[in-house]
């Protein structure tokens, strides 16, 4: 089984040149455009995170087929209704594994690797993570309500196909009911921005709704400051690939107890013990 996101590589190759090109003949002060070496780190990350996920994809076919099998419905891809159901059954189970991942240290170890750019283009959507395992759990239940598994990962891939798009400062605001409604490059944005008021916001995937219900939207107004609270400055993919896995095993050997452990591991990002 390969990803149907592969079949978009050499698109996404494309447009990363197209709006590369576009800095060169119509750059803008306020935006930083591209940097050969974050690119190149970007695409690695991106090579690197296929390389892993096409075997990974293979097993989790397994798991998913298994729970399918138990499921006391199974829904039928010849109805549209099963169409309506995956796409915001899939988009909800993206808004929990996104938020988690920013809210658990050790999920955070995978996920950071998405936010470790302080450039922010089309390229920066291919900075993904090397440890794809973290997700599993959070699509186990499109499973369990009789969605077909190919139905599930191909609107993973539609997903994940939409969210590069949203990885550009190109785009300034798209019309008002497109902004309600869905995620776009200027929520984005503010997702991928390290100032105080934009941390831990707008974790949606394609829907901006779940935001707006669970109460993690904040709109975009001030500039945003790309990267991390504390930007690791290294173009090394294997260091940007596991920098935060190293920091949490530091924390958990230096601790004193196995409470401390504990929350240095399943904690939030910069959980420190009670003083």
């Amino acid at each position: 089984m390969i990803p149907a996101v592969l079949y978009a590589v050499p698109a996404f190759l494309l447009l990363i040149v197209i709006e590369a090109v576009s800095y060169r003949f119509l750059p803008d002060d306020d935006e930083r455009g591209y940097e050969v070496r974050d690119t190149t780190t970007s695409l690695s990350m991106g090579l690197g995170s296929q390389i892993i996920g096409v075997p990974w994809k293979l097993l989790t076919v397994g798991v998913y087929a298994g729970l399918w099998t138990l499921a006391p419905v199974h829904l039928s891809p010849a109805h549209w209704s099963t169409w309506v159901i995956v796409f915001f059954a899939d988009d909800l189970a993206y808004y929990w594994f996104h938020r988690l991942h920013h809210e658990v240290r050790v999920l955070w170890a995978s996920h950071v690797v998405h936010h470790s750019s302080v450039y922010y283009n089309f390229s920066t959507a291919l900075r993904q993570s090397w440890t794809p395992m973290t997700s599993l759990p959070f699509w186990l239940p499109l499973a369990l309500l009789g969605i077909p598994p190919w139905m599930i990962f191909l609107q993973q891939s539609i997903s994940l196909l939409y969210q590069f798009f949203l990885h550009t400062e190109r785009i300034n605001v798209l019309p008002r009911p497109i902004e309600l409604f869905f995620n776009t490059p200027s929520h984005h944005r503010v997702h991928h921005g390290a100032n105080a008021e934009y941390l831990d916001r707008n974790y949606g995937g394609i829907l901006i709704v779940w935001d707006r219900l669970f109460g993690t939207f904040e709109p975009e107004r001030a500039a945003v400051r790309y990267g991390l609270t504390k930007n690791i400055n290294t173009y090394n993919p294997l260091r940007v690939a596991t920098h935060e896995f190293a920091a949490i095993w530091a924390d958990v050997r230096a601790a004193s107890s196995w409470r401390h452990r504990l929350g240095y591991v399943f904690g939030r990002p910069g959980w420190q013990p009670a003083r």
